[in-house]
């Protein structure tokens, strides 16, 4: 196994200083997964047999003890879940621990929902705990149960949030792929007590409707509006710059 823990590229750098994936796969079925591209698998194989990657934890514990890697915010995953549907998470837990006990803090992203909420225990005021959110319903259709067949419902994972916020967990969420911008900014109107920051971008490697200009530029409007801390991804940025045709 390649060093398990290691410093993201690309796109990724915008999540944290360096990053561990923990499961081979996952099982939540989303459409718009980049993953299995990354992978080099098919669909199918990257959400079939998920199990944590052969000796993670031993590698982890490892690569800690003879890297010094401390002080560092460290990135709950790229190419997984950390909490992935109808799998034991112990993995997970264990490698919190890991990381905790030697100075360094981390930075989740799922979609589990209540399966995450176990180890919050484990987390302080200097760790980020986060969940993905698209948007959703669009009044005759739930976007979710298509885009997103496996994973936690919308509102469990806000309960989530509000559960990591309540215990003095700093809270952020991804807003990224973008599926459906009425309902994502009708959500940044709202702004919940219980989210910290948001991190705002687009739906890549899909087509999509969505003017992302004027998206993007609504998106931040209504976030210095609210005073709100926030960051738009790079790629919606972009968007935003770019002249008129």
């Amino acid at each position: 196994m390649k060093s398990p823990i290691y410093e993201p590229a690309g796109k990724a750098k915008e999540y944290g200083d360096l990053a561990i994936n923990i499961y081979t796969g996952c099982t939540h079925g989303c459409y718009y997964c980049f993953a299995p591209n990354v992978l080099h698998k098919t669909k199918e194989a990257f959400s079939a047999n998920v199990m944590p990657r052969n000796g993670i934890i031993e590698e982890v514990k490892k690569q800690l003890d003879k890297e010094k890697i401390t002080g560092k915010l460290i990135h709950l995953c790229f190419t997984c879940d950390p909490y992935p549907a109808d799998i034991d998470t112990t993995s997970t837990r264990e490698i919190i621990k890991l990381l905790k006990n030697s100075g360094n803090n981390v930075q989740i992203l799922t979609k589990g929902g209540e399966r995450a909420n176990r180890d919050f225990d484990l987390l302080d005021e200097n760790d980020w705990f986060g969940v993905t959110y698209c948007g959703y319903d669009d009044g005759t259709l739930f976007i979710q149960q298509e885009s997103e067949p496996f994973a936690a419902p919308e509102i469990e994972r806000l309960a989530s949030l509000s559960i990591a916020h309540k215990q003095g967990i700093k809270t952020w969420m991804s807003i990224e792929p973008v599926l459906n911008e009425v309902s994502v900014l009708n959500f940044l109107e709202l702004n919940p007590y219980y989210i910290d920051r948001y991190k705002i971008g687009k739906l890549n490697y899909h087509p999509s409707a969505i003017d992302w200009k004027r998206f993007g530029n609504r998106a931040e409007q209504i976030c210095k509006a609210n005073k709100m801390d926030y960051y738009i991804k790079d790629g919606l940025r972009k968007e935003m710059e770019r002249d008129e045709p």
